[in-house]
């Protein structure tokens, strides 16, 4: 059932009307990760989209108060990981300020460009940094696909409602 809007009802913009409406929008569940001076850095992310085909182009925000925006403001490459309805712990983990999110039960593995490189996902690319866009108290990277692979198997993890969850058929 979808509502009819009552413009009488709408409220002015402020950060709790972002919050709660994008609650409402469903979006793939994606985990970042970068090699840092002092280890494998990474989070949740579901602003992960696809930009361009020629050259292939992916973008992600994240924001600069997060623990690992240091290491994501300065690498030169980044793993992007598809997680998969199976992955719900996976994607709590990554996303808890103060998770040791590399150790047990994660498993991962160095990959190209020294890029940490999860199991068990869907797809993962590893991206060449192209730039860094700042946006409010986020940065939008836009970064160029180098590698990866599409062949995981399993249907995808969604955020919606403040909530993990996969699709229903």
């Amino acid at each position: 059932m979808t509502a009819t809007p009552d413009l009488r009802t709408s409220r002015l913009a402020s950060p709790d009307l972002l919050r709660s409406v994008f609650r409402r929008h469903a979006a793939g569940v994606a985990v970042i990760t970068a090699r840092g001076d002092d280890g494998p850095v990474g989070f949740t992310a579901t602003s992960l989209a696809s930009v361009s085909a020629e050259p292939p182009l992916i973008s992600f925000g994240i924001g600069t108060g997060a623990s690992c925006w240091p290491v994501m403001s300065r690498t030169d490459h980044v793993g992007v990981h598809v997680l998969g309805e199976h992955q719900q712990g996976l994607a709590a983990t990554f996303a808890r300020s103060g998770a040791d999110r590399f150790g047990e039960p994660t498993v991962w593995r160095e990959g190209p460009e020294g890029v940490p490189v999860l199991d068990g996902v869907l797809a993962w690319l590893v991206c060449r940094v192209v730039t860094r866009v700042p946006a409010g108290d986020h940065r939008i990277v836009l970064a160029e696909v180098v590698l990866g692979d599409p062949a995981g198997e399993g249907g995808p993890l969604l955020y919606h409602q403040g909530r993990f969850g996969g699709l229903r058929e």
